[in-house]
């Protein structure tokens, strides 16, 4: 039997090189570099992969599914997110914590695929090379413990779950309803083949390993840029936290994300072009004010947000508090300079709650 003969030239889709989509990713994602890696290289193989199934070839390479491990606010879902945009794939978020078991009350993991198809315009063509992001997936870890006792209460939530996606993660052809209702007939429903469609699962783990301070006491004293893990997560705490040896072994590429530090998350305002920052100014520049920002203002918004372990995620929630009356005093303000600076951010973060900015 002869050997599979390459792709030619004329009959390869464009498909950018890992190279390409790390650079990509570094004008929205600050940080995270090891992360950036990983993702484009299963990108890579994973568009390799869809562009010789085309051909009809028998290919034996098995999908690149990834899993992303880190604190809250360190740019998981944002990755992928801007990996799919690169891509130029449909991408649908989908929060493990909201699917039970089948046959209970709650959401059957199938509609992560209506909702993916309903994000490439109900095109199954496009629905098939999509990314799935499936975000708090350590909150389906086995609540019970019948695997060391022998016994235990039904776990609908957790392992029930874990199992149901494994259909999805594998690849097969899967019957899903064309709308996301709760109480869907099956006339509505159609085939749907998920063996190119990428996920990406996240989670934080936090109870897995603590994160030990570099330099710095933890709360709201703190000051210096960093929390680290004390160690790599290994296979063995995963299975140990909860997750089936079988969910995991359809994820073949996991990656520990760091915690931000100060300067990142500095850069994280400022820096990409969907910036915070950037965007609160255009907003006053719209109604004729312009905004400025001291750098001792940008310091300690950064600060307030490490002090609170807010990440990233929580930056957002911090500057629209600290500009809400200037937002809405805008159109009254035409053609007048405003200047946020360290003391303004210090009155203004001082009446948030932080359980509101998660």
């Amino acid at each position: 039997m002869k050997p599979p003969q390459p792709l030619r030239l004329d009959e390869r889709p464009a498909i950018p090189t890992p190279r390409d989509i790390v650079e990509r990713l570094s004008r929205f994602v600050v940080g995270q570099e090891r992360a950036k890696r990983a993702l484009a290289s299963a990108a890579y193989n994973h568009l390799k992969r869809t562009a010789l199934r085309r051909t009809r070839r028998q290919v034996p390479i098995r999908k690149s599914n990834v899993l992303l491990i880190g604190p809250t606010g360190c740019g998981k879902t944002h990755l992928a997110r801007n990996l799919a945009q690169i891509l130029d794939v449909p991408f649908h978020v989908a929060d493990a914590t909201e699917f039970t078991e089948a046959g209970y009350y709650g959401k059957d993991v199938e509609l992560i695929i209506t909702e993916l198809l309903a994000k490439a315009g109900h095109a199954v063509e496009e629905a098939q090379r999509g990314i799935v992001f499936i975000d708090e997936v350590d909150k389906i870890a086995r609540r019970t413990q019948g695997h060391r006792s022998g016994v235990g209460s039904r776990d609908i939530g957790g392992e029930g779950v874990q199992q149901a996606l494994l259909k999805l993660l594998e690849g097969r052809e899967v019957t899903v309803p064309l709308d996301a209702a709760p109480h869907w007939s099956r006339q509505e429903a159609i085939p749907v083949d998920t063996t190119d469609v990428l996920f990406v699962c996240a989670g934080t783990f936090t109870d897995v390993f603590a994160y030990a301070a570099e330099g710095r006491g933890l709360g709201f004293g703190a000051r210096d840029g960093r929390r680290r893990a004390a160690r790599a997560i290994r296979q063995k705490d995963l299975l140990e936290y909860g997750m089936l040896a079988e969910f995991l072994g359809r994820l073949p590429v996991v990656v520990q994300l760091d915690e931000l530090s100060q300067e990142e998350l500095l850069a994280v305002l400022t820096g990409p072009p969907d910036a915070i920052v950037r965007e609160v100014k255009e907003l006053l520049s719209a109604d004729g004010v312009e905004l400025a920002f001291t750098d001792g203002a940008l310091r300690e918004i950064v600060r307030f947000a490490t002090d609170r372990g807010l990440g990233a995620r929580g930056l957002r929630g911090v500057v629209e508090e600290v500009v809400a009356d200037l937002l809405f005093e805008a159109p009254e303000r035409r053609g007048t300079r405003a200047t946020v600076d360290a003391a303004w951010v210090r009155r203004r973060v001082d009446r948030i709650d932080p359980a509101t900015l998660h």
